[in-house]
């Protein structure tokens, strides 16, 4: 099942990003066998950074590490992006590097290529705790943060629903600050939740995904552009 996703491609006709940006069925090859899935740490994250630091090379998992999910598939890069192919259940990576735990913004692009559950899912540090960014999930549309005094993104005030088309790219942006969370899918605000005093935490299954790493849930995700900076220099 882990691998069922690569042996289609290798059987019909692999991803590929087309002109208008879309992840396809086209023309490249799945990710070599000599590109390791564990990788060195990469560039550590300066806190006083002025300009995004670059958390993917485009090319290679380097930095980034296998998130060792029950049935998960193998995740690999084809075309500039990170692909998260469908697993029985989660299939994520996680980050080597060092991450802030406040005061920072994320960015990515994400694309669901096929499935109908989370194609997002951002585990990121919040202090001395970790949250999850959902996007598409329980059948598909459910946005939010998981969790917020134990009740995850389908059960608290961050809950609001988006239809995501597949094969559409999605800018998404989360800021972390001491007293609140936010983010935004293409400049739309969806979560906007002041969290001091409240309790923040990550669902069971997600545990392994700490401090930071990219989920999706029986469902192929593409993710490309990803980039973090510190709010402490601005």
């Amino acid at each position: 099942m882990k691998t069922a996703f690569w042996h289609r491609l290798r059987q019909a006709r692999p991803l590929v990003l087309s002109a208008a940006g879309m992840v396809t069925l086209a023309s490249c090859s799945a990710p070599s066998p000599q590109q390791p899935i564990t990788s060195p740490a990469t560039k550590p994250f300066v806190a006083d950074a002025s300009v995004p630091i670059s958390l993917f090379d485009g090319k290679t998992l380097a930095g980034w590490t296998l998130t060792d999910f029950a049935g998960h598939a193998d995740p690999g890069v084809a075309n500039g992006c990170i692909i998260l192919p469908a697993g029985e259940t989660l299939t994520g990576l996680n980050y080597t590097g060092k991450i802030p735990r406040t005061n920072y913004e994320v960015e990515l692009d994400a694309q669901r290529v096929d499935g109908i559950d989370f194609f997002v899912g951002l585990t990121f540090p919040v202090g001395d705790s970790c949250a999850s960014l959902i996007l598409g999930g329980w059948g598909g549309g459910v946005c939010g943060v998981s969790c917020i005094d134990d009740d995850d993104a389908a059960r608290n005030e961050t809950t609001t629903y988006r239809k995501f088309d597949k094969g559409v790219w999605y800018h998404v942006r989360l800021r972390v600050e001491p007293d609140q969370i936010k983010a935004w899918v293409d400049d739309q605000t969806i979560v906007a939740v002041k969290i001091a005093g409240r309790k923040i935490s990550v669902r069971s299954e997600v545990v392994p995904s700490q401090p930071f790493g990219l989920a999706s849930y029986q469902t192929t995700a593409a993710i490309r552009n990803i980039q973090i900076h510190s709010l402490l220099a601005e």
